[in-house]
């Protein structure tokens, strides 16, 4: 059980998709229960239900999950907390690249960045609206970018604003363009997001300082071949 202000995700696991069915209707109306006890009535029309299988041999995939004595709608893909659940964060990853993109058109044709705006400014728009909007969530869908057609999204959203920020023709690569802008990679900027969350939930601190001065004779280093490397 996963729950934030109002908004509650339950998630069942079994051997088979009936079991899943049966154990789900078996916590539900647990759930039940406790509203009724409690003066309290879980709104079931805006209740989904979801089936997650990887199982590749033919079997019904359709589940009847019952709250308040009603079926629940069998989706195949929810939003919960801004992330939206499917299989593989497909189309999560599609709806992050497309509202950026929009906005980053939206805020061209508004303010005329091309030109008016200077190169710090945009930066900062990049930074504290854009950027949050791709890497929300990273550290849950991450492995998704294991798709070439997943980072491609990424890459040419970043793409559309390096392009502002350089003042630089169309057909300049998009390896060039973060070496012109000084923006990290967004895909390197994602494995740092989930690498940091990943660091906190071991270490169990959530007041590290991620960015600071380090001088260079304390960067750590390893010894190869003879050879000492910096990281």
């Amino acid at each position: 059980m996963v729950a934030y202000a109002d908004d509650l995700i339950m998630a069942t696991r079994g051997e088979s998709i009936r079991a899943v069915e049966n154990y789900t209707n078996v916590e539900l109306s647990k759930i039940k229960g406790w509203a009724k006890n409690n003066k309290i009535k879980f709104n079931d029309t805006k209740s989904k239900v979801m089936l997650v299988s990887r199982r590749k041999r033919k079997e019904n995939n359709n589940i009847t999950v019952y709250l308040n004595n009603k079926p629940l709608e069998q989706v195949i893909e929810m939003k919960y907390l801004g992330i939206i659940l499917d299989h593989k964060f497909h189309e999560h990853i599609t709806y992050s690249a497309e509202k950026s993109a929009k906005l980053i058109h939206r805020l061209s044709k508004a303010a005329k960045l091309t030109w008016r705006i200077k190169h710090e400014a945009i930066a900062t728009i990049y930074k504290g609206a854009i950027l949050p909007l791709l890497t929300y969530g990273a550290p849950v869908w991450i492995e998704a970018m294991h798709f070439e057609h997943n980072r491609q999204k990424y890459i040419r959203v970043q793409r559309l604003i390096n392009i502002r920020l350089a003042k630089a023709f169309r057909t300049t690569s998009s390896e060039a363009l973060c070496m012109l802008t000084g923006m990290t990679p967004i895909l390197i900027k994602l494995g740092q997001e989930a690498a940091h969350c990943k660091i906190k939930q071991n270490s169990g601190h959530s007041d590290i300082e991620w960015d600071c001065d380090v001088e260079i004779q304390n960067w750590a280093t390893r010894q190869k071949s003879g050879q000492f490397t910096k990281w």
